[in-house]
């Protein structure tokens, strides 16, 4: 094999003389040396050196192709690193990385923590909403933060959630000589001297944290009334049937809560819908449940805002097609008729009917398409005078169908 133009080299604190000496060969042949200033200063780079642009972007390496390069990234380059959106775009023989332990896995080693029972989160460059999901009695986390101020923030965070009494340790410049490490309590946060080099080890303790079960509580959701209510939204989901990474379509979103449901079960979600003030709410919904990043919101009518450009195919160029999709409104004739040309082979359709008009737009689309077709019927307790009844709820029937 030929020696590749790009080397990406793992760095700690503890300085060059750790490197193994693949990394120090590759560091004295390289011509051009990127990474951030406290890097290229680690292992004297000089003259070599070229800091990272501002904003942040991996063009400048490309364009040194040709030359030997070295890019130095903290610790793992894979993790959180600049490795991995170096090696989507080059091909194998082009690249060698050379990684060196991350701080998490210092971090772990410190605590005496099984690595693999660890939520390991980037919180550096994302909100602190995205430790909702793993937020749970006895839960351990170690995340990376942007800055000294974050400890404020994570703190705070944590005891909005009802997770005061969790145990948090702050770990600054891991694996070298000015690693520092102090413990406190959440609640009990009194810290105004953190560093920039900081990462978080929590272990997670108050409130249970969320359930992992499709259904969750209505009022944990922001809406108007406009929202598929829990037990349907169990069966909706059931009938969906998510799966980790895979898309849904969610038309006529309402609050969102099917499209936050879907993600929570690790799948991503394009929730559409028509009215401003819901598309607003839509957005409260997935950020605060920390899944803003896997739930994208459109604000427009199915199925005209589907289409915009279309290939030969009839597949939307600005989103890949679904591998689901949940009619949560809007529903008449010739939407459902153009959806369904829309649609590629192998999608699974589940639409809810709560009125007369669209009970029959899916009975007819049932005799004429085929599926599965359900009716539910709910009923709660309510007070009956001096005593107590079944209080019905409207039926709901639903159709559920693979394209």
């Amino acid at each position: 094999m030929s020696e590749p133009w790009l080397h990406i080299i793992g760095v700690t604190e503890d300085g060059p003389g750790r490197l193994p000496d693949a990394s120090v060969q590759a560091l004295a042949k390289a011509q051009v040396i990127f990474g951030g200033p406290r890097h290229l200063a680690l292992v004297g780079a000089g003259a070599r050196g070229q800091a990272w642009p501002v904003p942040f972007s991996l063009e400048p390496v490309f364009a040194a192709k040709g030359r030997r390069v070295v890019v130095l990234a903290s610790g793992d380059p894979f993790w959180h690193g600049a490795g991995s959106g170096l090696a989507e775009r080059l091909e194998p023989e082009e690249w060698r990385a050379i990684p060196a332990v991350s701080a998490p896995a210092l971090a772990a080693a410190h605590l005496g923590w099984r690595q693999e029972r660890v939520h390991m989160l980037g919180l550096h460059a994302a909100p602190m909403t995205r430790l909702r999901p793993h937020l749970h009695q006895g839960a351990r986390i170690i995340a990376t933060l942007r800055d000294g101020a974050a400890g404020a923030d994570l703190t705070a965070y944590l005891e909005a959630c009802g997770m005061g009494a969790s145990r948090v340790w702050f770990m600054e410049a891991l694996g070298g000589p000015q690693a520092r490490i102090r413990e406190t309590r959440a609640d009990r946060y009194a810290l105004d001297d953190l560093g920039p080099l900081l990462l978080a080890a929590i272990e997670v303790a108050g409130a249970q944290g969320l359930p992992t079960a499709t259904g969750l509580a209505d009022d944990l959701f922001a809406h108007d009334g406009q929202i598929t209510k829990r037990p349907v939204r169990a069966l909706t989901l059931s009938a969906l049937a998510p799966r980790p990474d895979a898309l849904l379509w969610d038309l006529g979103a309402g609050s969102g809560s099917i499209s936050v449901e879907w993600a929570r079960a690790g799948g991503r979600a394009m929730a559409l819908e028509p009215r401003a003030d819901r598309v607003a709410q839509i957005r409260q919904n997935a950020a605060h449940f920390g899944l803003d990043h896997r739930i994208t919101v459109h604000q427009g009518r199915w199925p005209d805002d589907l289409e915009g450009d279309t290939g030969p195919d009839n597949a939307r160029r600005d989103a890949p097609p679904p591998d689901a999709v949940f009619l949560g409104g809007g529903a008449t004739p010739s939407a459902l008729a153009r959806l369904w040309q829309i649609l590629p082979a192998g999608v699974r359709v589940v639409a809810n009917a709560v009125t007369l008009e669209t009970e029959s737009l899916l009975l007819e689309a049932h005799a004429r398409l085929g599926g599965d077709l359900m009716r539910i019927d709910l009923a709660h307790v309510a007070p009956l005078g001096a005593m107590r009844g079944w209080q019905h709820a409207r039926p709901i029937v639903q159709w559920c169908v693979t394209r």
